[in-house]
């Protein structure tokens, strides 16, 4: 019989592509990693891995088995999900990741209503880059997370997870009311300005530069801050010009001008394949729908 846990960290190991990953990802020890694989490799009976000096590379064999590891981890799920339905009611921890914007924005409405509702269940919610959500989400260190995508860099499909679309925003180029670029109508018109951009290695800022790169250069960045708040607040002193999205341009300084882009940035659920009908999966989806501003579904029905 095969071990449900050492299949987990089979698939892992197809994702990471190194045991020292595992191990970080799911507080192992390499060593215990490596052990739990060799085992398995004598549950199978066939050889599932590869060691090429301090490499280890799956075997056909070891692929096929991460393809059925999907299927059975997912059954899994589903039958949790079950289980937990069967009870009365959404109750205990729920462990939410979120981005900054929509945890301000989305957020605190959505778990108000699931307080006034479901007043078993403890929502506990965390700041996750949404490049990181995947990893997190498989490991189990989250149970649900809003993730996002823009058209300049839409979703991957990540392995083993699900999402579900919750709404889609308009995205604005921000300059100042004076100077160089106060008359800027498109990104084109910023091919010279200085940029403000999230950090690098974030979703945010990869978006930024591909927009300019599809206007036709490559921007020079000034600053990368990782606040919407603070990008406008240096975008009003003429320190640069910026991408910002609907939910990080509300009340903007009075000395910064918004100019629509035709880009969009979509807000979507994400969880682990099979645990959409969770009953708190499900109790959290319902309420973040329904704390969607009527400003951002106009944007998603403008999309649709």
């Amino acid at each position: 019989m095969l071990d449900v846990r050492r299949l987990r960290l089979l698939r892992e190991l197809a994702l990471r592509g190194t045991i020292a990953a595992v191990a970080d990802a799911l507080a192992f020890t390499p060593s215990a990693v490596s052990q739990q694989l060799s085992a398995l490799e004598r549950e199978a009976g066939v050889p599932l891995l590869e060691r090429t000096g301090r490499r280890v590379v799956l075997t056909p064999a070891g692929h096929h088995l991460v393809e059925h590891a999907e299927a059975v981890l997912e059954r899994l799920e589903r039958a949790a999900a079950d289980l937990a339905a069967a009870r009365q009611g959404p109750s205990g921890p729920l462990r939410i990741g979120v981005f900054p914007t929509a945890a301000r924005a989305l957020v605190p409405a959505a778990l108000a209503r699931l307080a006034d509702g479901y007043p078993g269940l403890e929502p506990r919610v965390c700041e996750v880059d949404p490049a990181a959500v995947g990893d997190a989400l498989r490991a189990g260190e989250l149970d649900v997370a809003l993730v996002h995508d823009y058209d300049f860099l839409p979703a991957l499909s990540e392995p083993g997870l699900a999402t579900e679309p919750l709404c889609a925003e308009a995205m604005y180029l921000a300059t100042a009311l004076a100077g160089p670029h106060a008359g800027a109508a498109s990104i084109d018109d910023c091919a010279d300005a200085p940029w403000i951009t999230a950090p690098q290695g974030t979703m945010c800022h990869t978006m930024s530069v591909r927009a300019c790169h599809a206007a036709g250069f490559a921007p020079r960045i000034r600053h990368q801050v990782d606040d919407f708040a603070t990008v406008l607040a240096l975008v009003a002193i003429g320190q640069g010009v910026a991408l910002v999205p609907q939910l990080g341009s509300a009340e903007p300084p009075e000395a910064v001008r918004l100019t629509p882009v035709p880009i969009r940035r979509r807000t979507r659920i994400a969880f682990r394949r099979g645990a959409g009908a969770h009953p708190a999966v499900a109790a959290l989806a319902t309420a973040l729908r329904s704390s969607v501003p009527d400003a951002l579904r106009s944007a998603a029905a403008r999309r649709a």
